[in-house]
């Protein structure tokens, strides 16, 4: 009994399964101590037929008890394991068990058929080679044969069986006989043989009898109707007057050609006679005269001898016969061999006997032939059963960045970085769902192959680096586990810290992004109404009437308030005085801290803000976990994928520059923008006009400062106490430097000489 060894991945503890005698015994340990207890087929990048070959319900997914029973299965066909532990899908012979002795006479009969010079070892190509090379040699086990495997004497017969029957194909897709069909061939054959031997006893007229036949059925309907009026004038003399037109009838349909012919199909074929009697004279021509003609010339007349009259015993007579040929011949056509009628007594048994007998030898080969679908199952077995227990009762694939997992796609290459760990996503709702609920960055990425199959959708995790920049629409490259090239697109972000520094820096990210769009906002709405304050005004100034002609003594109008262009600028200056207020109260509060002083509110500013961010973007980081992602593809995981900062870094990578690469630090475009200058026209403003703005905008700010500015100064001594008193006339004159102290109040210290000028 191998003993098992449990390692540690990422902070996973999980069962090491190197070989697979380690693997006959991980499968026994409990089904709490796997990675995964099931698994969907797809997205799991290994041969489609194993993964089918292990479904066993076929419910589409893959459990704890369909694998154990599959190891149990190989390891009581496989005496020497080294195929497995290697991953081979090619079989040796000499490593079967007794148990699988029936596997080795199915494989050494693919060797035999595709004259396969080492007979020794089997391979999964050469086996799957081996079905089409079985089937074109006619060895299917379905004792179907088609006619090109018969010897050319037996070929004419099978195609002919072919058919006469419903078609059977057989496993290779080719149309065949086999003992069933033979025998049922020789019942048909017995008893149409029987049939035809009573041919002559039927067809009393000839070789025409079977087209006189036809001509009697044809006239049936009229001369059973004839009969039948001549036996009602028998017994009812006056009925003879009821079968003839009326005289409103016959004068309503004159000038009217369609109502005459109409009328005249409803007479009798001729006058009926009480003895049952047909003159061919007298039939009436009506709509079947010509038609009666010509039987009463071509047929009646040379069957009977009688041209001038029909009896109604005459037509029962020859009725019957006619009904009688229609009816064998309608028993001859029914037959599935009627096709091959005239051929059937040429048929020997011999032949048919030979027929059943490679039928026979082909069904005799089933045992064998299903026995190579176990064998297929035996090396798919042998090639993927180790590595799938090592990415479902273990998975340290999924950690190791030279090892692919079997859950991965691909690679994608996004925004200068290589997110190497990339899942299948049939259902990207339902994935974003479960995987909004964790605290991972998720791209939800379409791949877009470039040979116009249909694209397929990936999540990927994004562990380093900064998130910002993912955008949905972002384009990237994947490359899948086969490293096929594909365009690829960001339909979703499932937005979280990518690391502590983004963590605590997305505070101010998301204030500054509120700051904008509200100062976006407050421009887009101020310039909207800017722009309906000039057009009211501009609708006022034009269309107004003309004001009447005032009167001598009354008293002048006050102009209209906040009305025009004059409200519009009024607006503007006010809300442009509120501004410099603010400036001025800004600076008043500032002018009296040092710079220590605003550099350490700006760094406790920083760490209030920052300090719980960062806590809590730690907590997430440590708490990221890659369960969710495969677990929203419809993996049942026991444990957590412990998402550590060491397998952050082997998921999300930003590779170096090459070891022997040097970097040239000198900015190209601006020797570019250089030779470039010289040639182009100038469009920005000329340097009077910068000075002109620059000094506006200078004495703007003054101005709106100039009272605090103007105290310092006379504080300090800066400016005289003329000059002050005039300048700040508001100011209590005790409040102005060398003003008299209030009585009973000690005078003040005298101020810090002013600074040399």
């Amino acid at each position: 009994m191998a003993q098992l060894v449990y390692r540690r991945y990422g902070g996973s503890l999980q069962v090491d399964i190197p070989d697979f005698n380690t693997l006959t015994e991980a499968v026994r340990i409990p089904a709490t101590q796997w990675m995964a207890l099931a698994c969907p087929l797809e997205g799991i990048a290994c041969d489609p037929r194993f993964l089918t070959l292990m479904d066993a319900d076929g419910n589409g997914r893959i459990r704890v008890e369909e694998l154990r029973a599959a190891v149990d299965w190989t390891a009581a066909r496989l005496q020497d394991r080294k195929g497995a532990d290697a991953g081979s899908d090619v079989l040796e012979l000499s490593a079967l068990s007794d148990t699988a002795s029936n596997l080795k006479g199915a494989a050494e009969l693919v060797l035999r058929t595709l004259n396969a010079p080492d007979t020794t070892k089997l391979s999964l190509e050469q086996l799957r080679t081996s079905d089409k090379a079985l089937r074109d040699a006619g060895k299917n086990g379905d004792g179907l044969i088609a006619p090109a495997s018969l010897p050319e004497r037996l070929r004419p017969l099978a195609q002919s069986i072919i058919a006469a029957f419903p078609q059977v194909t057989n496993r290779a897709g080719l149309a065949g006989v086999d003992v069933g069909l033979v025998k049922r061939f020789r019942e048909e054959r017995t008893a149409l043989l029987a049939h035809l031997g009573g041919r002559d006893s039927v067809f009393t007229w000839g070789t025409a009898s079977l087209e006189q036949a036809k001509r009697v059925h044809d006239v049936a309907p009229l001369l059973d109707g004839y009969f039948v009026q001549c036996r009602l004038v028998a017994a009812q003399p006056e009925a003879a007057a009821s079968l003839r037109l009326r005289a409103d009838r016959v004068e309503g349909a004159l000038g009217d050609l369609g109502a005459m012919g109409k009328a005249a199909n409803e007479l009798p074929i001729a006058p009926p006679d009480p003895s049952g009697v047909l003159v061919w004279a007298r039939l009436y021509r009506g709509a079947g005269y010509e038609k009666l003609e010509a039987f009463h010339q071509e047929v009646a007349a040379p069957l009977l001898g009688d041209g001038v009259k029909l009896t109604d015993t005459a037509w029962r007579e020859l009725s019957a016969k006619a009904e009688g040929i229609l009816a064998w011949q309608a028993k001859r056509d029914s037959s599935p061999l009627h096709a091959v009628a005239d051929t059937l007594a040429a048929v020997s048994d011999e032949e048919l006997d030979a027929l059943e007998a490679v039928s026979r030898e082909d069904l005799s080969l089933k045992p064998t032939l299903d026995v190579i679908a176990e064998l297929e199952r035996l090396v798919l077995y042998q090639r993927w059963l180790l590595q799938f227990a090592n990415n479902f009762i273990s998975m340290p694939n999924l950690y190791l960045p030279k090892r692919r997992a079997l859950m991965e796609r691909g690679t994608l290459i996004l925004a200068g970085r290589k997110y190497t760990l990339s899942v299948l996503v049939t259902d990207r709702a339902a994935h974003a769902a479960l995987t909004g609920q964790g605290t991972t960055c998720i791209l939800y990425v379409k791949v877009l192959p470039r040979d116009a199959t249909d694209g397929y959708e990936v999540a990927v995790p994004v562990t380093s680096g900064r998130s910002t920049e993912l955008i949905v629409g972002k384009r990237g490259v994947f490359y899948d586990v086969d490293g096929k090239e594909s365009d690829a697109i960001v339909t979703q972000v499932i937005r979280q810290p990518v690391s502590l520094w983004e963590s605590m820096t997305m505070p101010f990210m998301r204030i500054g992004a509120f700051i904008t769009s509200k100062v976006e906002g407050l421009a887009a709405s101020g310039e909207k109404d800017f722009d309906a304050s000039l057009e009211s005004g501009y609708k006022q100034t034009v269309t107004a009437p003309p004001p009447p002609a005032p009167a001598a003594a009354a008293a002048p109008a006050a102009a209209p308030a906040g009305g025009g262009i004059a409200g519009v600028l009024a607006a503007g200056g006010i809300a442009f005085a509120a501004l410099g207020s603010s400036l001025a109260f800004i600076l008043t509060q500032v002018k009296s801290l040092t710079l220590v002083d605003v550099i350490t509110a700006a760094t406790i500013l920083a760490i209030v803000v920052m300090a719980p961010a960062g806590l809590l973007g730690w907590l997430k980081l440590r708490r990221r976990n890659l369960a969710l992602l495969l677990e929203g593809s419809g993996w049942a995981l026991n444990d957590r994928l412990m998402l550590t900062r060491g397998v952050a870094t082997l998921i999300t990578r930003k590779p170096k520059l090459p070891a022997n690469a040097r970097v040239d630090h000198v900015d190209l475009v601006r020797g570019a923008l250089r030779h470039t200058q010289g040639d182009d026209e100038a469009e920005s403003m000329s340097l009077g006009a910068r000075l002109g703005l620059t000094l506006l905008v200078l004495f703007v700010l003054g101005w709106q400062v100039r009272v605090p500015v103007t105290e310092w100064l006379c504080t300090y001594h800066w400016l005289s106490d003329d000059a002050c008193r005039v300048l700040l006339p508001k100011l209590v004159p005790s409040e102005l430097p060398g003003a008299p102290a209030p009585s009973g109040t000690a005078p003040a210290a005298a101020p810090a000489p002013a600074p040399a000028k």
